[in-house]
């Protein structure tokens, strides 16, 4: 190369440098603090953390480019849930995700002013969470669960599938507004099915080996297992003691079905969370979670595996078959 051509080329790299360093200084690093009641590698939250990053990424929002997450999982530890909240503030994130009412609460006492958008909670105008749904005011909105009355769903569907139960065991939150509003809604309706209902607690897994164990002693009995962290924290145990007691149950969640449950009716706990990626890519543009109202499921899922079924000599009526979204065989 000849020296001017060689001097013209090196001044071009010179000016190209400087604006490609500039460029790469101006896109600001953006944070994230991520709180779950579930436990890390648990595959649910995977699943639901590779659909936020998805609905991120299509947002512009890249890991390690303009935006960090740093993640917290409390494991349905209420004392663990504190300490990762008061770490994760302690981090000064821009905005948190925070899913389940167990990890959402100690964010919310930890501060007033960081923006925090929710999932999977259930009611949150009556739990004290946001002012109204179109008008959450304060630091907080996001993606509330199924109303109320899904749960009378659940023991219709369990009537059909499972018409001998007289008797239902209904594992819910006992000391939560969710767990009271289950409760009452599944009440209302079982005269009309003639099933007899028993709360049990999900406080820890002894509680519910030998609540449950108690219970499966008498014949035509199944479960209702509502929507709530704990259950899922707890799932495997509740599908295994389902197994061992031959108990007909049915769950507020797809994936208890797909790790061996028998049935589910509930809304779609992915979908949310790419939907999720949209209130967290408004808030870091600027917008305020007070103006952004909060989103109910827009999708529900009736699942069932026939696996199951054969394994605990239940029929599943035709009728039923037809309306479900997704068999397992």
């Amino acid at each position: 190369m000849r020296r001017r051509e060689f001097i013209l080329a090196l001044g071009g790299v010179a000016v190209t440098w400087p604006l490609a360093a500039h460029a790469q200084q101006s896109e600001r690093m953006r944070r994230i603090g991520v709180l779950t009641n579930l436990s890390k590698g648990d595959p649910e939250d995977q699943t639901r953390n590779a659909a936020f990053l998805q609905g991120l990424q299509q947002l512009g929002w890249t890991v390690g480019r303009n935006v960090r997450i740093d993640y917290r999982w409390g494991a349905g530890n209420p004392d663990r849930n504190r300490r990762n909240a008061a770490e994760l503030v302690a981090l000064a994130p821009d905005v948190f995700l925070a899913t389940g009412t167990p990890a959402l609460e100690p964010l919310r006492q930890a501060t007033r002013t960081v923006p925090i958008v929710f999932m999977q909670v259930s009611d949150p105008v009556g739990a004290g969470v946001v002012e109204s749904l179109a008008r959450p005011g304060g630091n907080i909105t996001g993606f509330s669960t199924a109303d109320y009355g899904t749960s009378g769903k659940l023991l219709e569907l369990l009537n059909e599938i499972a018409p001998n139960v007289k008797r239902a065991a209904v594992l819910r939150v006992d000391d939560a507004a969710t767990g009271i509003g289950q409760w009452g809604a599944l009440q209302a309706v079982a005269p009309r099915f003639g099933v007899e209902l028993r709360p049990v607690g999900l406080s820890d897994a002894a509680e519910i080996e030998r609540t449950v164990a108690a219970f499966a002693r008498e014949p035509n009995s199944g479960m209702i297992v509502t929507e709530s962290g704990s259950a899922i924290v707890h799932r495997d145990l509740i599908i295994a003691l389902a197994a061992r007691y031959r108990l007909p149950a049915i769950y507020a969640q797809r994936f208890f079905v797909t790790a061996g449950g028998l049935i589910s009716y509930g809304h779609d706990t992915i979908e949310p969370y790419r939907r999720a990626a949209g209130y967290v890519d408004r808030i870091l543009k600027g917008e305020k979670p007070a103006d952004l109202p909060v989103q109910a499921p827009t999708k529900y899922q009736l699942v069932i595996n026939l696996k199951t079924a054969k394994t605990l000599g239940v029929t599943v009526p035709p009728s039923l078959l037809t309306r479900a979204d997704e068999v397992i065989e």
